[in-house]
């Protein structure tokens, strides 16, 4: 495929920097976003990135639905939006959909790719593990606080090899480096079990990472998900040996007093991400007959802080 055409749908934190690194080297890049305002700021100021990664960039297609996408014909949709907004993207992206577009889940969680391919089939579905952290000053203005390169990046059928070989290209030409890799699942649960196993801690004791690291309770509970998740991994199918959590807290060191988005989620009384992460991990466990008390613990007590807020 030659001269993709790209669009961007959900331009928040995540989602900014992604735009920002393609918009570097193709100004027609479409941004897509339902906030109101959003689509004025950004045309008028750009996206600026700061921090670990720096961009400056216009911002000159804009728009407000997915469905404002269907006579532009756009090649790749980044899939940015948070988590529990998959379903309803997916539900308006078969208004727009023809064989052929490939759809790229950079979402947080476990298994989004799997729903991408239930809708639209194998061909269509990428995904990307994501090695950046990234927090809104503003909308459109954003604070990179680490970047641990490369991003990854897979498909789900073969024959999509040569276009996510494209695909990384003009992401690491952005100054995003992505690697395309054979099998992006284990991409994905070596990168997420580090989410999976800490959103819930960060969120419900409002704590970063390295705080919950260095104390000794909430370290406690850390560890005991990280061996739960490790367990449920290799349950599905990936060892990732003997290192991984040494390996794992080494890298986490690095993230520092990056808070987790969940946190940001409960101070804004937002839906989260929990049933992608660690509902994820409870899900798959209890299929694979591996336990998960500590997970079941965090992911039930994120899920009564979230009802109690969203009731109200």
């Amino acid at each position: 495929m030659e001269d993709l055409k790209i669009a961007v749908v959900g331009i928040g934190a995540t989602g900014a920097v992604l735009a920002a690194s393609l918009l570097s080297k193709n100004s027609d890049v479409i941004c897509v976003d339902p906030m109101p305002g959003l689509g004025e700021k950004l045309t008028k100021e750009g996206i600026k990135v700061s921090g670990v990664l720096s961009y400056q960039v216009p911002v000159r297609h804009f728009f407000g639905h997915i469905a404002d996408l269907k006579d532009l014909n756009p090649d790749v949709i980044f899939l940015s939006t948070k988590t529990y907004h998959l379903l309803q993207a997916l539900d308006e992206l078969t208004e727009i959909f023809r064989p052929g577009i490939k759809i790229i889940s950079t979402h947080n969680g476990l298994g989004t790719e799997d729903v991408i391919a239930e809708k639209f089939g194998a061909d269509a579905a990428f995904r990307m593990s994501l090695n950046y952290g990234a927090a809104p000053k503003e909308p459109g203005d954003i604070e990179t606080t680490f970047w641990n390169k490369p991003n990854y990046l897979g498909c789900l059928s073969e024959k999509n090899r040569e276009v996510g070989l494209e695909i990384g290209k003009l992401l690491t030409d952005g100054g995003l480096d992505t690697e395309l890799v054979d099998d992006i699942k284990l991409s994905v649960w070596k990168k997420m079990i580090h989410k999976c196993s800490l959103a819930s801690i960060c969120a419900v004791t409002d704590r970063s990472i390295q705080e919950i690291l260095d104390f000794p309770p909430t370290r406690e509970i850390a560890d005991a998900c990280f061996e739960e998740a490790v367990a449920v991994a290799k349950a599905s199918g990936y060892d990732l040996g003997d290192d991984y959590i040494k390996s794992s807290m080494s890298y986490l060191e690095k993230v520092g007093a990056h808070k987790d988005s969940m946190c940001q989620d409960f101070l804004n009384k937002t839906p989260t991400e929990i049933d992608f992460l660690g509902g994820k991990v409870v899900e798959y466990g209890q299929a694979l007959g591996v336990p998960t008390p500590f997970f079941v613990t965090m992911t039930n007590l994120v899920k009564s802080i979230e009802d109690s807020y969203l009731k109200s």
